[in-house]
């Protein structure tokens, strides 16, 4: 079988894709909520009811244009044309869902309602071709593997982009208008994230002979959840995003109101465990190649939920150097779990073949996206309810009470769900051991032919 390798610069092609699509997830997890808040100025009630009905949008659109992407072709390939044809329209929509209208309050609720959509709808019509493009780059798996650490790179590298820059450009560039500086500064994000996705376009090539799923979409959900693995991973990718995004949404709350600091601080405190999150991806790689990996996910979400309470009850209101370390070493190990959740969704689709003997492989990451994206809808449903429950005011003096509310929402609350996560967890059974004796058992035959005699759809250097 004639295999595929990629070059160096179509890997960095590939992972400036995962640098644009991050700079909307990591504005939307991060920044977004105290946007809407302190600049746009909505009641945290209507953000939370914002949050909870756009998400349901996801339900119709990540399914339609996975059909899509799989039923048209062009001479581009079938997954490269979004990058180029959306790019523009993709960061426009960037731009306008972090611009403040001068309106009455009812109109921008509805401007606010109308961008919101609007980006999401674009966040998915190209985030469905990106996180399906790797599949028809080559049929390598270790040429897979190594492109998708380029990509985990430069999204952590966008991640900082918008953490380390955004917070500070606002302040710097809005002229004591913050609303324009949150304007400019995302536009700036937006014209970047254009660029990249356009960059990844030009960059790579599709090679590999995209092949159609056969069976009814019907019959491919009944079969996933006779799944019991890829269950079990649906739920922990939801427990888990509520309590990543419920953390990340309140970090920059807690930045300028429990510790008292400015813009420059509250970048530094998202900054902070962007940073962590990181070194976390390389301690992850070491770990797990002396220490099985699935009690590693368990045990770490495990201990998140510990560091979430000794950071609740040892961090007073200003209390800025004991609240940085620890809210490093909290995302630290938050975060030691993220590479190995993506690797187990392979794994659990192998399993599902040799327990149904039928293989169901698009639609089971497709669904842990919905999931991850349900799960965002969740957790800003729940940060918009908890900052009107606890009486915050945006952009004036905390009382107590929101105080202990901002405090909570940054550690014990998240941490009850990463402790939930970690005990679902005790129901995964496809450890290292397990899965090497389920693979050298072999895979069933199935319907569902694997890649193989790939075919060169372009130019590229195939690699025996």
């Amino acid at each position: 079988m004639q295999t595929y390798k990629l070059s160096v610069f179509e890997k960095i092609g590939f992972g400036a894709g995962d640098a644009a699509v991050n700079v909307v997830i990591s504005s939307m997890m991060l920044i977004i909520t105290y946007f809407y808040t302190d600049v746009f100025g909505l009641k945290p009630a209507d953000i939370a009811l914002l949050f909870l009905l756009v998400r349901m949008i996801d339900a119709v659109t990540d399914p339609l244009m996975g059909i899509i992407t799989d039923r048209y072709t062009t001479r581009w390939g079938r997954y490269r044309p979004y990058f180029l044809f959306l790019s523009v329209p993709f960061g426009i929509s960037v731009f306008l869902t972090f611009s403040t209208p001068d309106l009455d309050y009812g109109t921008k609720l509805a401007y606010a309602y109308a961008t919101y959509i609007f980006v999401t709808i674009m966040f998915t019509s190209v985030t469905i071709p990106y996180i399906s493009i790797i599949g028809v780059l080559t049929n390598s798996p270790k040429e897979r593997l190594s492109a998708n650490g380029y990509r985990l790179f430069f999204a952590k590298v966008a991640a900082f982009m918008v953490t380390v820059i955004v917070p500070i450009l606002a302040e710097d560039w809005g002229g004591g208008n913050v609303a324009t500086g949150y304007q400019v500064a995302m536009g700036l994000m937006a014209v970047i994230a254009t660029l990249l996705f356009l960059f990844c376009f030009f960059a790579t090539t599709e090679r590999v002979e995209h092949e159609v799923e056969k069976k009814p979409f019907f019959e491919q959900l009944r079969l996933l959840t006779k799944n019991d693995q890829w269950m079990v991973l649906c739920a922990v990718c939801v427990t888990g995003t509520i309590g990543y995004v419920i953390r990340g949404s309140v970090a920059a709350y807690y930045a300028k109101y429990f510790l008292g600091g400015d813009g420059k601080m509250m970048s530094a405190f998202l900054t902070t465990g962007v940073g962590a999150a990181i070194l976390a991806m390389v301690a992850s790689t070491w770990i797990t190649k002396h220490y099985c990996k699935v009690k590693l996910f368990r045990y770490s979400q495990i201990l998140v939920a510990v560091l979430s309470a000794l950071l609740y009850f040892t961090v007073s209101p200003g209390d800025v150097v004991l609240a940085f370390v620890l809210y490093f070493l909290l995302s630290f190990v938050v975060d030691l779990h993220a590479p190995v959740f993506w690797s187990a969704i392979a794994e659990a689709v192998d399993y599902g073949q040799a327990k149904t003997k039928k293989r169901v492989s698009g639609l089971a990451f497709g669904g842990i996206s919905f999931c991850q994206k349900a799960g965002m809808g969740l957790a800003g449903f729940i940060v918009g309810y908890l900052l009107d429950f606890f009486q915050y005011e945006a952009d004036k003096v905390q009382s107590d009470f929101t105080l202990t509310g901002i405090a909570l929402m940054l550690s014990v609350i998240p941490g009850l769900f990463h402790l939930l996560m970690g005990l679902l967890m005790f129901k995964y059974k496809i450890t290292d051991t397990y899965y090497h004796d389920m693979m050298d058992k072999g895979l069933p035959d199935c319907d569902h032919e694997p890649d193989t005699d790939a075919k060169n759809l372009a130019s590229g250097s195939p690699a025996a």
